[in-house]
Order: C-alpha cells, then structure tokens, then sequence
C-alpha cells in the first residue's frame, strides 16, 4: 500500500494533465462518472484507504520510530496503532540481537609481532529513538567502532597475552565499544575474538620453542630423579654401615633372586671378611 500512496501525487498530476490536453470532454466524462456513483460507496472507499494509510501493525521484536512534520514524537509498538497520513512517518527498528561480523584485521602487537585476528560481535538496538535521530546508519557505525577498536586494543597487548588472555581481552572490547555506542541506544552484549592466523615462520619459531622447554623440562624431572635416588642410597648405605648383618641378608637375597631364572650363570662372591676371619686365626696360632 505505500507504494501507492507514494505514486498518489504523480497519479494527480498525471490526471491534470491528461485534463489540460484533452480539454473539457474528460472533464465532462469524469463528472459524468461521478454523479452515477453512490455516496455511500465513495464513503466505503475513502475509509478503506484512510484505514490503509493509517493503520499500522508492528511486531513484538520491532518499534516504531514516529515523525510528525519532521520532529520526533516517540515510539511506538508492538502491536497496532494509528497514523496520521501524509503528517506522520515511521521508520521500524529492529530489537533483536545482532551478530556483526568484524573483518580481518592486520595488527602489530606490542613485542613486534605481526598477527591477522577477526572478531564477532552481538549488540542490540535497547533505545530506539536515539538509534534513529542520533547516528544516521548505526549498524555502519557499530561495525566501524568495533574495527577499530580491535586494532588499537590487540596493538596493545603482546602476543603472548593474545593467545592466552582471550578472556581479558573479550572484556576489555566489549567495555570499549559499548561505551562508544551506548550515545546511540546500542548495548554491545558480547564480544569475541574468533581466529588468530600466525605467519609461518612465527609458527615454526613457536613450536621449536615448545619443543626446548619440554626438552627442558624432561632433563629438569630426570635431575631431581637421579638426586632423590642419590638421597635414598645415602640413607641406605649409612644403615648398612651400622648393621653388618643386613649387609649380608641383602647379598643372600640378591643371589636367591638372581638363581631363580633358570638358564643363568651365577657368579657368587666371596666376602673379604671370610678371608679376616682365616687370617685372624692364622695369626693366633702363629703368636702361640
């Protein structure tokens, strides 16, 4: 139906026209028309397009912005209202949740790192009247804001910070940009970044990195093995010392454990304390 009522004043003028050029017999013809039509019938169709023009319906997720010669008056909706025509215009705005994705950006962090990062961004329009009056295109807006937002707070930061701080720097965004755009009625809900792309060489560099501190932390475990074991076999070899016996029962045991695999050649040896024992003897019997 607006495109008609748009096409109305055309239509009039063309009428006119044709009635200039045709002379008085259109003239004649359409008051001839007019006198056999009933006034109950031009009533009917006055109020139908009068209903048509006015009458507007707007669902539960738009509003309805309202000018009056110009000036804004409000909002209005969901549901029906009325317009006056040719007085009053409208224009919808949605309250949905909008999901804006943010383009690939070229960044150089702090440490002199180049990175490639996109992000996506949920807003959503919570006053719309200033959406409308304050900022001519705000989804246009929006998207600038949060592109250049991105830049300058990923510049900012390191590279390290970027790949394991994504949280802080989601937070720190979505503060940004909703206080940006929250003079135009838009509350940013959430921001995410969504990839980090690395140069290659950047990659290569990362995962040698990676590989010398496991490397380094492998010889770090294996140290502290090797010191507790040196540990352990202090404290032991201090109570073998103090108790000859056990010495002895560790050496039996040894060579049971060991003469249990069948097929093996046992060695067994012999104690220098046998060979005091028989030279201490010796050496009584040469004194007597």
């Amino acid at each position: 139906m607006k495109p008609i009522l748009d096409l109305l004043p055309f239509l009039l003028f063309l009428a006119v026209l044709l009635a200039t050029v045709a002379g008085g017999d259109i003239l004649r013809f359409i008051g001839g028309f007019a006198m056999g039509i009933s006034p109950l019938i031009v009533l009917v169709i006055a109020v139908v397009v009068f209903l048509a023009a006015a009458v507007k319906i707007v669902p539960e997720y738009q509003r309805a912005v309202i000018f009056r010669l110009g000036r804004v008056i409000g909002a209005k909706g969901p549901g029906l209202f009325i317009l006056i025509p040719i007085i009053d215009r409208m224009v919808k705005v949605d309250l949905r949740t909008v999901t804006l994705d943010v383009p690939t950006q070229d960044i150089i962090t702090r440490d002199n790192v180049s990175v490639s990062v996109d992000a996506v961004v949920y807003f959503r329009v919570v006053e719309p009247v200033k959406a409308i009056v304050q900022v001519e295109n705000y989804l246009y807006a929006t998207s600038q804001i949060a592109q250049t937002t991105l830049r300058s707070v990923c510049g900012a930061a390191e590279l390290d910070e970027l790949l394991s701080e994504r949280e802080k720097l989601n937070l720190q965004l979505q503060e940004i940009i909703d206080k940006q755009t929250d003079p135009w009625g838009v509350k940013v809900v959430a921001v995410e970044l969504k990839r980090i792309d690395l140069t290659e060489e950047l990659r290569k560099a990362m995962a040698r990195q990676a590989e010398a501190e496991r490397e380094r932390r492998a010889k770090i475990i294996t140290a502290e093995a090797e010191y507790q074991a040196a540990q352990k076999l202090a404290e032991a070899a201090q109570i073998l010392a103090t108790q000859p016996i056990a010495l002895q029962l560790r050496y039996l045991e040894t060579i049971q454990s060991v003469s249990s695999k069948p097929g093996n050649t046992v060695l067994i040896p012999i104690p220098t304390e046998l060979f005091k024992v028989f030279l201490g003897e010796g050496t009584i019997q040469g004194k007597g």
